[in-house]
């Protein structure tokens, strides 16, 4: 408070009283710290001997540990060595005690085998009973016990089986004749077969009107009058099989039947049987893993199938509940999915399709056999329609091959004919109209190559082979002509469009060859409404009638020519690329030759004879290939002058390069290929035309003042491609001129140069920091 008072000299007096006050609270502070830095530095010093005596610490205790393991090593050893004798012998102790416990079942056991060889059986049933209820059950946790007491009941059953050797012995008949039994009755169904297919062909005039109904009753409608003979002739025909199982004598199954039935297991009996002909069966069922190469192979497995179940049929009729419709249903059924199988997997393997339309023909023998002994076949008929896919495949793989060969033998060049005999030849094999033709005078050219009459002609071939597989199937005219078209469509869309596609890209195919193509894939869409009268013709089915599939051919050739018109434009520009790639430009040249560069007249003749050919194309795509063309050629010419690798360009070089781009545009304003409006290919070259004429009138001033507005003259040229060449000819123009600096043009020109390069670079900052 004194401070404020008005004694002289009050302030300045309490400013010194702090400033004493502040030096003793320093000095204060100073001594602490010194005292306490002692203590501390005291510390770490005595840390530091403490690290030096605990490093030594952990040698001497790691030393100590390693030689008391050494030592240790010795005693472990000899301690595992007592141990393991300790466990040999009391397991020694354990097996002797356990085999004199296991030796009286053992004995028991070779004493009821031996009993078994001598056939003394009572004797073996004894000892069995005694096994069964003394001895096993006290070395039952066995596991060769658990297999005595599971033999045990496999013994008794052996025992029965000895007294059935006469039923042995007609289950070994009876599996050795199978297949010939299969034969003769599968010959009377393909008899009656041949009688259905006649009956067939004779109201095959009504087939396509009359096939209005349902599966079932256009099954009756075929085969009513076969089914009428075959029930009149079933008393023959059972007795002509009867003539075959007389190799076989049946009396051991009824002797065997009664003996069963009075003592009481006539069930025992019946389950046997029906296990043994369910293990022959499943032998019978048991394909050969070479079946699939021939048809007898076939042939035999559904022989010997056939007959199995014939003799079955015949049990089934002359006893009494040795086997039971439903038994007979059940193995069926079991036999039925084996055999589906069994076909759907062997069947993959043909490649075939004669292989396969014969395995046809045999499952439709097959199940019209089985059918009369009244198993149903449905089944088999729906697997014949997977085989059908499977057929139709075999095909396409065939028809692929045929249609790669004629594609290979093609010259593709215009069919020529010499005279009317020729022109009817062709015209018969493919159907060709052109009243424009028609009226030129012999010889002439038809604008298709060979292999578009050849490829009509195997289509036709292939919807032939695939009508062979519907026959026989008992299907309606509707759903004939519905699987025609369906795989004729599969052939085209899948199989030629392929093919096409292989074609279009195989590298001796040229720009000739390629046009010819797109030619043939026209007159071929063209055919395809004939190839769907070809298959009405056949199945009388109208194209008008709602279900009715159309072929796919417009998509088809549809895609094969854009393939093609690809690949004409991609070998255009690869010509291209062949041509630019032998261009020799000397870029410092002082002056230019005062004529185009060889290389880019060759070139430009290239192109002019390659787009007369192109004459017979579409217009659009001649238009298309050449605009193509233009356009990468001045690419092309663009990425030549702005290769980052080309350091340095002279005037000269660049009024040469000018003199080539004013024959290219020469070439484009002489209408190469009719159509073009205007200018329209010549803008092309607008990009090359704008940057060149910059440099060779040099007027940077109008290209700088200009720049961004919409009626710039050089409204194509962008800063820095500009920028790119400049520094190239800046370059130049700095190594040729090495005592320019002493002459006033060229230190003005230079210095030209530089403020231009300068101001682009301004440009191409300022746009790269706007983007």
């Amino acid at each position: 408070r004194s401070v404020y008072d008005d004694q002289p000299n009050a302030h300045q007096k309490f400013m010194e009283n702090l400033d004493a006050c502040i030096r003793n609270h320093d000095r204060e502070i100073e001594k602490m710290c010194n005292f306490h830095h002692q203590g501390f530095v005291d510390a770490i010093t005595e840390l530091l001997k403490v690290r030096a005596n605990a490093e030594k610490l952990k040698v001497q205790v790691t030393d100590t540990n390693r030689r008391l393991q050494d030592s240790g090593k010795e005693v472990i050893a000899q301690t595992e060595e007592i141990i393991r004798c300790r466990v040999q012998q009391r397991n020694i102790t354990t097996v002797v005690e356990k085999l004199q416990l296991c030796l009286p079942v053992l004995e028991m056991y070779s004493k009821l085998k031996e009993q078994m060889n001598v056939k003394r059986y009572y004797s073996a049933l004894k000892t069995m009973e005694q096994l069964e209820n003394l001895y096993l059950p006290r070395v039952s946790q066995y596991r060769f016990c658990q297999i005595m007491m599971e033999n045990l009941p496999k013994l008794r059953e052996e025992i029965k089986e000895i007294s059935m050797s006469d039923l042995k012995d007609f289950l070994e008949s009876i599996r050795k004749h199978s297949d010939k039994i299969g034969e003769t009755a599968m010959k009377q169904a393909q008899q009656q077969k041949t009688f259905s297919t006649t009956l067939q062909k004779q109201n095959n005039v009504n087939y396509g009107r009359n096939m209005h109904l349902g599966k079932n009753r256009i099954w009756e409608s075929k085969n009513e009058i076969t089914l009428k003979r075959t029930f009149e002739e079933e008393d023959e025909h059972e007795e002509e099989v009867l003539t075959v199982q007389d190799l076989v004598d049946f009396s051991p199954v009824y002797r065997c039947l009664h003996i069963y039935s009075v003592l009481g297991d006539g069930e025992i009996f019946e389950n046997y049987y029906r296990k043994q002909r369910r293990k022959q069966a499943r032998l019978v069922l048991q394909p050969q893993s070479s079946m699939h190469e021939t048809v007898e192979g076939y042939r035999r497995y559904f022989s010997q199938i056939v007959g199995f179940f014939v003799v079955e049929d015949h049990i089934l009729h002359v006893t009494q509940g040795l086997v039971t419709k439903t038994y007979t249903d059940e193995l069926w059924n079991m036999a039925l999915s084996k055999i589906i199988a069994v076909l759907r997997t062997h069947s993959s393997y043909c490649s075939d399709p004669d292989l396969v339309l014969e395995l046809k023909n045999l499952i439709v023998v097959f199940a019209d056999t089985l059918q009369g002994y009244g198993f149903p076949v449905n089944r088999l008929f729906d697997l014949l329609f997977e085989i059908r896919d499977q057929y139709n495949e075999t095909l396409l793989k065939k028809w692929s091959g045929l249609f790669r060969d004629i594609f290979e033998a093609d010259n593709y060049s215009p069919i020529p004919v010499a005279n009317e005999e020729e022109y009817k030849i062709v015209i018969s094999k493919f159907p060709f109209q052109d009243p424009e033709l028609d009226k030129q005078c012999f010889p002439k050219k038809l604008p298709m190559s060979q292999s578009v009459p050849q490829i009509y002609i195997q289509v036709k071939e292939f919807i032939y082979a695939s009508l062979k597989f519907s026959e026989s199937l008992h299907r309606s005219s509707t759903e004939i002509d519905d699987m025609l078209r369906k795989s004729t469509n599969l052939l085209l869309t899948r199989t030629l469009s392929s093919c096409l596609q292989n074609l279009i890209k195989k590298p001796h195919i040229g720009l000739t060859e390629l046009v010819q193509i797109i030619i043939n894939t026209t007159h071929l869409e063209q055919a395809c409404k004939y190839l769907e009268d070809f298959i009405t013709n056949i199945t009388s089915v109208s194209q008008v009638t709602v279900h009715t599939a159309r072929l796919y051919g417009l998509s088809t050739f549809k895609d094969a020519r854009h393939g093609a018109e690809g690949e004409i434009y991609t070998k255009l520009n690869q010509k291209i690329d062949e041509f630019i790639q032998i261009a020799d430009y000397d870029w410092t040249m002082s002056e230019s030759d005062g004529r185009a560069s060889g290389y880019l007249m060759d070139l430009i003749n290239f192109l002019r004879s390659t787009f007369q050919v192109f004459t017979h194309l579409p217009g659009k795509v001649a238009q298309t290939a050449c605009m193509s063309a233009c356009q990468h050629l001045s690419t092309s010419l663009m990425q030549m002058l702005l290769d980052s690798e080309l350091k340095q360009i002279s005037m000269g070089a660049i009024q040469q390069f000018n003199l080539d781009v004013i024959q290219c545009e020469l070439f484009a304003s002489s209408e190469p290929v009719p159509g073009f409006q205007g200018d329209t290919l010549q803008l092309a070259f607008i990009d090359l035309r704008q940057l060149l004429d910059l440099f060779m009138v040099w007027d940077w001033s109008t290209y700088l003042a200009d720049y961004g507005q919409p009626t710039s003259k050089y409204l194509r040229v962008s800063p820095s491609t500009a920028l790119a060449l400049l520094e190239k000819m800046k370059d130049t123009s700095k190594k040729n001129n090495i005592f320019a600096q002493f002459r006033k043009n060229d230190r003005d020109k230079q210095k030209l140069i530089e403020t231009v390069v300068k101001q682009l670079r301004s440009l191409v900052n300022g746009m790269s920091q706007h983007t």
